[in-house]
């Protein structure tokens, strides 16, 4: 058993990610799904994107951090989009941190920590081939920040968030494979 908190994606805290955490909490985790966003929730993309940039980056990374603040056990952080910038930066930067899921974003450590990725802190990373988001060179740099321990799953298709079942790009056989795949990495994770 994991305890996990799991980040929603520019789109606030939707239904998605309540499933998600029903999926998780149904194998026997402890889940957190922290709002970031005010309580806003949003249909589309775009008008969460103005929300992101109205709240700032900085303003977003010390939200993040305050949520860090509130975990003192062992914990793997999971987000999706938006939210896994904000989990890959807790996953870096926590005493408590086991490990990382990132679904459909993922950067390299420069752009969320200093000092480089921690060594014993597994990072999983799920994105689709064609996901205008995600920059394969990005990922490479992950892969070659974190070494061992890393572990990234491409799926079909080009929608963004392909896992959440409320949107129009969701493909359930993706987000059945993705789960599993998930549910796999927590049962390996270290406390």
């Amino acid at each position: 058993m994991a305890e996990i908190v799991l980040l929603h994606s520019a789109l606030g805290l939707r239904r998605g990610v309540e499933v998600a955490a029903g999926i998780l909490r149904d194998a026997g985790h402890i889940i957190h799904t922290p709002d970031y966003y005010d309580g806003e929730v949003f249909d589309e993309l775009d008008a969460g994107l103005r929300k992101r940039d109205a709240v700032t980056y900085p303003e977003l990374f010390r939200r993040w951090k305050e949520i860090g603040e509130g975990v003192v056990r062992p914990v793997v952080f999971a987000g999706f989009s938006l939210g896994a910038l904000g989990a890959q930066f807790l996953a870096a930067t926590h005493p408590m941190a086991r490990g990382a899921i990132l679904c459909h974003s993922a950067v390299p450590v420069r752009e969320v920590a200093d000092g480089g990725w921690p060594a014993g802190v597994p990072i999983q990373v799920h994105y689709s081939e064609g996901d205008p988001f995600v920059e394969e060179k990005e990922i490479a740099e992950l892969r070659a920040d974190v070494g061992e321990g890393f572990e990234r799953f491409v799926y079909p298709g080009d929608a963004h968030l392909f896992a959440h079942p409320d949107l129009p790009g969701y493909s359930a056989d993706s987000a059945v494979l993705m789960w599993r795949r998930v549910l796999d990495f927590l049962g390996r994770v270290r406390e």
